[in-house]
């Protein structure tokens, strides 16, 4: 229950007067978390040209701006000085260039090939792809080999800035400083060809970029292996006439490459054997080296480029495989959780079925309650239409609003009323059991009313013996706002529907606070209800399984409850219930390794709990990327099967519990915005187990909403009052 308020000192005002606040780091952690996720998957989706791309392509253009020697001029334009000339490779010498990678499938077969035949080539690479596998560019280096720059994304420069041309060059140079320590003087544009198709267009970009210090590198020789024409005819086109030397273009990377990893293994050798050299770039004009080393923060500042960018590849992957994995249990669970709560309906269903002799003798109910002054008149009211015999312990603990006094002049028989200091709830349990005269203990909460129903059926499956608790089935009574419709879905679909899975499977994870039965034989031993979670409903039922007692599901038993009706009251709730859950599994992870009784619920429930209450929100991160880096059709579409299949759990959960249909109108709009709630509660809950923060108990505003059933109708959502407020 909720402690004592405490004072807090004035915050001190800086140097300008301002207050200084400090962010919780149970919440900075969440945030920071989230943003170098983001960080990481925003890194990914720029290095594989899914953000910040630009696929457009200059239509041709009239070339009467471009001089005629470069027109008629060789392959290599040097505009450096701000006087273009063109160069041509010598007779007799080719050089080999290959664009647009590496690539880790076809390159390697590329650099295998060429060393076989003792050539160098040179490699125009992209930034995106260097960043990727620096490790190609690296061994590229190692044997010999020259390196251009080929841009980063692969635009067509045309199209693009002087700033944005800057951009991709100082990309495409930091991808290889910080894959092999080096940079390069030489540059290809993107879809560039021969220098008679330098055009009114590209022309300015050429200029721009000699005078940035780099040398353009057209070709005059295309094996045009892109279109995959046969090994034949690329070495046909690839072969220039009369012994000429010449610039050949080639792709090691863009698609399939083995029509060109095998005309490269005769190419090479037939040339040679007519006398032909094959050279970097460089080495054929004479020339000093394309390569320069880096070194210092430059040097550095590559490394922490490429490191980040295979962390993000890492990260990625992982992602992958964890929506691989994680959707195909998701799946697979739901799969379960039809079968197995289908099967349970049946057995309890069945004509004839009992759980053994019928419990007729009385039990106790217990009411903790705190500050429960609007609730608890209700709850008593609907315990006293019971049709089992109960005698009724409201244990005040604390309360500073008059609940015991409302429940003393109420003047009910079998109805007592016992006052401790606040201690919490389950110290206010442990005091009722003590005072508790019969040997079945019925457990609810203050703002719960009962059906009369609910306690006979709620006790009926204490006829066999080897039951020690029993969940009912606790339902939202104000469905009547958007929040309390969502939760309705919740309690019905991910709550009831999954305690038949868990009672077939008998490893029930819960009993629920608001509607639960114990044998008092079967607490006592374990200490009754533990306050070392803030759970003590999962962590008092995982004890109970752990001792050897089955927990079971009644689902006749129906109970009432208030829930929520505010973000902010919800999410205090749910921040509980995660962190309480968390550390009740975190108390009895050494089940996983016992025998017997509780080391089956250790290697079946604590499993199921794990990975559909904690990690399966993970799932919803994998969406979240689709949408913005992946195929977004194929991600929608795979969302929808999802959501289909949810539907039909939800639908089926429904007409298990009898209920009205038409609340899964909402079920799409609960499913983009509630349940995204739900998962950020959980990673805050998770930030402060591993933080080691200590999370309070919270005491939600009771509206009194839930009246207390009439003629076997619960009045929910019926009731108004000045305290309800709309939907936060």
């Amino acid at each position: 229950m909720a402690p004592p308020s405490h004072r807090r000192r004035a915050p001190r005002p800086d140097r300008r007067g301002a207050l200084r606040r400090r962010i919780p780091l149970r919440l900075a952690l969440p945030l920071l978390v989230l943003v170098a996720l983001a960080a990481m998957l925003m890194l990914r989706g720029y290095v594989h040209s899914e953000i910040l791309a630009d696929h457009r392509v200059q239509d041709p253009a009239p070339t009467t701006e471009v001089p005629k020697e470069i027109l008629e001029g060789g392959p290599v334009i040097d505009a450096r000085t701000g006087k273009a000339a063109t160069l041509s490779v010598p007779d007799r010498r080719l050089v080999l260039t290959f664009d647009d990678g590496p690539d880790p499938t076809w390159t390697p077969k590329v650099l295998d090939v060429l060393k076989k035949h003792d050539a160098h080539a040179v490699f125009f690479v992209t930034g995106t792809m260097a960043s990727r596998h620096p490790d190609l560019v690296q061994r590229m280096v190692d044997e010999g080999h020259e390196l251009g720059l080929h841009t980063f994304n692969h635009p067509d420069l045309s199209l693009q800035s002087t700033k944005r041309i800057d951009w991709e060059l100082s990309q495409n140079q930091l991808a290889l400083t910080g894959a092999a320590g080096i940079r390069t003087s030489l540059f290809r544009p993107p879809y560039s060809s021969f220098s008679a198709a330098m055009d009114n267009e590209s022309w300015p970009v050429t200029k721009y970029i000699g005078s940035r210090g780099y040398l353009t590198v057209v070709n005059n020789t295309d094996s045009e292996d892109w279109k995959r024409p046969g090994v034949d005819e690329i070495i046909r086109r690839a072969t220039p006439e009369n012994g000429k030397g010449a610039i050949v273009l080639m792709h090691d990377s863009g698609g399939d490459r083995s029509q060109t990893v095998a005309a490269l293994d005769r190419f090479l050798p037939d040339l040679k054997d007519k006398g032909y050299e094959f050279d970097n770039l460089t080495e054929a004009l004479d020339a000093p080296s394309a390569h320069s080393p880096v070194t210092g923060p430059e040097l550095w500042k590559g490394k922490a480029w490429i490191f980040l960018v295979q962390a993000s590849e890492k990260i990625t992957d992982v992602l992958v495989v964890g929506l691989a994995v994680i959707g195909t249990l998701v799946i697979a669970r739901f799969v379960l959780m039809l079968l197995l709560s289908g099967a349970h309906a049946r057995r309890v269903r069945r004509k004839g079925f009992r759980w053994g002799p019928p419990v007729t003798e009385p039990v106790t109910v217990l009411v903790p309650a705190y500050n429960e002054a609007k609730c608890i008149e209700n709850t008593v009211t609907s315990l006293m239409a019971s049709d089992h015999p109960i005698e009724v312990l409201v244990i005040d603990d604390g309360s500073t609003d008059g609940t015991a006094r409302i429940v003393e002049a109420m003047g009910l028989p079998n109805v007592r009323v016992i006052r401790q200091l606040n201690a919490g709830k389950p110290a206010a349990l442990n005091r009722g059991l003590a005072n508790a005269r019969y040997g079945i203990v019925v457990m609810m909460d203050g703002d719960t009313v009962f059906e009369p129903s609910t306690v006979r059926e709620l006790v009926q499956p204490f006829g066999d013996p080897r039951v020690g608790a029993v969940a009912g089935n606790a339902k939202v009574g104000n469905k009547d706002s958007l929040i309390g419709a969502w939760q309705h879905i919740e309690y019905v679909m991910g709550f009831n529907l999954d305690r038949r899975m868990y009672d077939i499977l008998r490893c029930m994870p819960t009993i629920p606070g608001a509607v639960g039965a114990f044998r008092k034989s079967a607490l006592e031993p374990i200490g009754g209800m533990s306050d070392d979670t803030l759970a003590e409903d999962t962590d008092v039922t995982m004890a109970l399984h752990r001792a050897g007692w089955r927990v079971v599901y009644a689902e006749n038993a129906r109970a009432w409850t208030e829930a929520p009706e505010t973000v902010q009251q919800l999410w205090s709730q749910r921040y509980r219930w995660s962190y309480g859950t968390m550390q009740a599994i975190w108390k009895h992870r050494r089940a996983l390794v016992d025998k017997g009784p509780s080391g089956r619920f250790g290697r079946v429930g604590l499993p199921f709990v794990s990975l559909f209450m904690i990690v399966a929100p993970l799932i919803d991160v994998f969406l979240l990327y689709g949408l913005v880096f992946g195929p977004t059709q194929q991600t929608i579409l795979a969302w929808l099967g999802v959501l289909a299949i949810q539907a039909v759990c939800a639908a089926y959960a429904f007409r298990l519990d009898k209920e009205r249909m038409t609340h899964l109108i909402s079920l799409p709009l609960q499913q983009i915005l509630y349940r995204q709630l739900m998962y950020v509660v959980l990673l805050q809950s998770w930030i402060t187990a591993l933080t080691g923060g200590r999370l309070r108990w919270q005491k939600l505003r009771r509206t009194g909403v839930v009246g207390a059933p009439v003629n076997g109708t619960v009045q929910g959502g019926q009731v108004y009052n000045d305290d309800r407020r709309p939907v936060a």
